[in-house]
């Protein structure tokens, strides 16, 4: 059950953050779907112990998903980045 709602929630951060960052039209379910995981697991290595909000594979709280958040439009802008040598 748990990975279940890591997905859905995954999946949801993914494309707020592709929203946020204007790359929805390019994606679909299944990125946006990765990008909220790997930008979750970004988020909690990286932002959490310096904002002090948990990772959302600890338990979904506000401050988890904030930091999922973050992490995943951390995670597309250096795609971006990457990809076009610019960040939208």
């Amino acid at each position: 059950m748990g990975l279940i709602i890591l997905l859905v929630v995954g999946g949801i951060l993914g494309w707020l953050a592709s929203i946020v960052m204007r790359t929805d039209g390019q994606q679909g379910i299944f990125l946006n779907i990765v990008v909220g995981i790997v930008g979750a697991l970004l988020g909690g290595f990286l932002l959490a112990p310096l904002i002090g909000g948990g990772s959302i594979t600890q338990g979904i709280s506000a401050g988890s998903l904030i930091v999922s958040f973050l992490g995943a439009v951390i995670l597309l802008a250096v795609v971006n980045l990457v990809r076009r040598g610019a960040v939208r």
